[in-house]
């Protein structure tokens, strides 16, 4: 399928819905506001303030539902008052999800919002990110899963369309190492740090992560931190709030995710980076032949193991391999 088909599909899922979604004005759940706001009966944006999100976040919502002329709701969580969340441990982001997904369900139901939607897509499913366990737990709707949209296709579509959107929209907290303490205070100087970089440099995504003496910067363009010797300003200020060294990782951060398979004379391989938790994974087998084999599900044409290693077989070319994997990749639950 080509993008403008992908579109199609997500315009059919919300034609005529009363749609309720969790707006963050990134990427994704711009666009479904945007396509709910053409489409869908009636749309409601529901935006969290934990409190810990970029500076400006807020604002950057309020006037991005305004220009798409829908209603919005803006709930209020202070996490700073949540011991669960500020212990940080392996499930923060499931944690951190359930208590969002929770309040947006309870306001859009009230509000007659029957059809509550996010804007995970099919990328997300090949990334480490446990949240998406909230999601099926809650049964919202995924229709960029459903049309097998990655983060890549998004980006295309809103520039072809000229359609604004934020890239600064995650929570400060997981620049923090899990199962390490999440304090005010860190988080405070992170988004210090991070403000401080944006304003100085043309760069449009940056992360501080804090490693507790270490500081280590993430950001969209690193010849921008190199350029004029500002890695030098940058390191100043970073050390003067606290940090002993300063360190830069030479990986750009490239948020146009998307999906590719090691694909060889019809057969690929994918190593996904958590394990697979079998039993709730057959659950979603129900209408599909399978057999489980002590630490693998055999399909058809897919071997689903433990581990992460999803195998494929027997494909006719790349394309067919390709969609088989974006479909059981729906199907999979994994561990935290």
């Amino acid at each position: 399928m080509n993008l403008d088909e992908k579109i199609n599909i997500v315009k059919d899922i919300l034609q005529d819905k009363k749609v309720a979604i969790g707006f963050s004005g990134g990427a994704d759940s711009t666009l479904l506001v945007y396509l709910a706001s053409k489409y869908a009966k009636d749309t409601l944006a529901i935006t969290i303030d934990n409190h810990i999100l970029p500076e400006g976040f807020i604002e950057n919502t309020v006037k991005a539902v305004k220009s798409f002329g829908v209603k919005h709701e803006i709930i209020d969580i202070n996490f700073y008052e949540n011991d669960t969340f500020l212990a940080n441990d392996e499930k923060r982001c499931y944690n951190c999800r359930n208590l969002m997904y929770s309040e947006i369900e309870k306001l859009a139901y009230k509000k007659g919002f029957d059809f509550i939607c996010d804007g995970n897509n099919i990328s997300d499913l090949v990334i480490d990110r446990p949240g998406i366990l909230v999601t099926y737990k809650k049964k919202f709707n995924t229709p960029f899963i459903q049309a097998k949209l990655t983060s890549k296709e998004i980006h295309e579509y809103l520039n072809k369309n000229s359609i604004p959107f934020s890239r600064s929209t995650t929570c400060l907290a997981t620049r923090i190492p899990t199962n390490t303490a999440a304090t005010q205070e860190k988080i405070k100087r992170i988004g210090y740090c991070e403000n401080y970089i944006l304003a100085n440099t043309d760069c449009e995504i940056v992360k501080v992560r804090d490693f507790g003496k270490l500081g280590v910067i993430e950001a969209d363009n690193i010849d921008e931190i190199l350029t004029n010797d500002k890695y030098k300003l940058i390191n100043d200020e970073l050390k003067h709030r606290g940090f002993e060294k300063v360190a830069l990782n030479l990986t750009a951060i490239d948020d146009d995710e998307y999906i590719s398979i090691d694909y060889h004379k019809g057969s690929f391989s994918y190593q996904l980076p958590f394990t697979i938790n079998l039993e709730n994974t057959q659950n979603q087998l129900k209408d599909i032949d399978y057999n489980k084999s002590g630490e693998k599900i055999e399909l058809e044409n897919i071997t689903i193991y433990e581990t992460g290693l999803i195998e494929g077989n027997n494909f006719e070319n790349y394309e067919s391999a390709l969609d088989t994997f974006m479909k059981i990749l729906q199907k999979l639950r994994r561990n935290i």
